[in-house]
């Protein structure tokens, strides 16, 4: 019988195996989550992490199973972020000098690449497929409709801890607004993006057990809130809308 880190590999390199071939199937998917392991997971997860995020290049590169291309993107990410935020170099400024670096190296070698005998350059056409930017549009489409859908069952709804959360992600995000440029949180993103679904993946089963009990200790405090605060408010208010009324 295989012990548990056996196990795991055992079903790492399957799961590969099956999206590297490009013959994954949906019952493939539903068998391998099968033999997942029924635990309360993080956000009630169901499906193993690399499943949820895809189960194709995007997830092999945030959990670095292709350790080349994660660091590839990571370093060029980095140097792409001193580039700009450190030297000082503006966007701008770098996108058109570089643009006049490479007009004016085409249009020499154009020109006189006769005079030392070089065939002139040639351009490739490009025509983008006019499906890509209808796909494109649905998806920011729904994706503005979701979160329009998101804003309005928390402004209208009654579920007090949705409130909450959403004020105390905006109030964080523009602490870290005036600390840091757009281009650094950006930055700070992509760089939490790449390491923690990375450490999480090595470290699942404890990460969840804290967790969850986190998860209980906070809804035990909500609890004595909601019983000491949130009651009282909400009868306070509904005793001043009887009097108003009468």
């Amino acid at each position: 019988m295989l012990d548990p880190v056996d196990m795991d590999i055992a079903d790492s390199d399957f799961l590969n195996n099956q999206f590297d071939n490009g013959d994954s199937s949906d019952s493939d998917i539903d068998n391998y989550c099968m033999s997942f392991t029924c635990k309360n997971r993080l956000f009630g997860r169901q499906k193993p992490l690399h499943v949820v995020l895809g189960a194709g290049v995007s997830a092999d590169i945030l959990l670095w199973r292709n350790k080349q291309i994660s660091a590839y993107i990571f370093m060029g990410a980095t140097l792409t972020w001193l580039l700009f935020e450190r030297t000082g170099y503006n966007l701008v400024v770098f996108v058109c000098h570089a643009s006049l670096l490479s007009l004016t190296a085409l249009f020499l070698w154009s020109n006189l690449g006769s005079f030392i005998y070089v065939s002139p350059p040639e351009i490739p056409e490009t025509i983008l497929p006019q499906h890509l930017f209808m796909r494109t549009a649905i998806s920011l489409t729904a994706t503005y409709n979701q979160a329009l859908r998101s804003f309005r069952h928390v402004v209208f709804g009654t579920d007090i801890r949705d409130f909450l959360s959403v004020a105390v992600v905006l109030w964080v995000l523009s602490v870290v607004g005036r600390l840091c440029s757009f281009l650094s949180f950006l930055y700070i993103v992509f760089v939490i993006l790449m390491i923690v679904p990375a450490l999480y993946d090595n470290l699942e089963d404890s990460v969840d057990s804290f967790a969850e009990k986190a998860l209980i200790a906070i809804n035990k405090q909500y609890a004595v809130l909601d019983e000491k605060v949130i009651q009282k408010l909400k009868k306070s208010v509904i005793s001043s809308k009887n009097r108003k009324q009468q």
